[in-house]
């Protein structure tokens, strides 16, 4: 089955659909989303890649992320995926959306309308062996540091949203 993606404007307005891998080929502007889960001692849960990914194997990264499908909001999406990925489901809140456009060594290009969401879960997850290698929790300054310390171990993206959106996400979390 191929998997599409929703083309977007920079409004977030859908302005079509495009297989994903032809997406990343072309750069073309799609929706997607970033979700953050953090536990009650105000930590986040990483994931690493798994190592066959098409991109950014092995590398650390917020908890999930994806793409919408046609019809399904960004809160569904998100939990949808939190499932797939790390076998749990949790209440998701959106904070907030941005665009980056992030090209990869292998001629691909991650070019997204970002939609990030915060949620919180105690447990331990179940990772899909096929999409995660491994998880640890860390507190967001820690996770912070690192980056700055250990960029190459963290995909593109991550990296950016932390640059643009650090303090958003650290101030929405602390009001919880």
């Amino acid at each position: 089955m191929i998997e599409n993606v929703i083309l977007v404007d920079e409004l977030d307005n859908e302005v079509g659909l495009m297989p994903k891998m032809e997406a990343h080929e072309k750069a073309m502007l799609h929706r997607a989303f970033s979700v953050f889960v953090f536990n009650k001692k105000n930590e986040l849960m990483l994931q690493q890649r798994a190592k066959d990914k098409y991109h950014s194997p092995l590398l650390w990264t917020n908890t999930c992320c994806s793409h919408q499908r046609k019809g399904e909001t960004n809160i569904e999406a998100g939990k949808r995926r939190l499932q797939e990925e790390m076998g749990f489901s949790c209440d998701l809140e959106e904070v907030f959306s941005f665009i980056y456009k992030a090209p990869f060594d292998n001629g691909l290009t991650e070019h997204e309308l970002d939609h990030v969401m915060i949620g919180y879960y105690d447990e331990a997850p179940i990772i899909n062996p096929e999409e995660v290698e491994n998880y640890k929790w860390m507190p967001l300054e820690e996770v912070k540091e690192d980056i700055t310390r250990n960029p190459q171990t963290y995909t593109a993206w991550f990296k950016i949203i932390f640059e643009k959106s650090y303090e958003k996400i650290a101030t929405f979390n602390t009001k919880k």
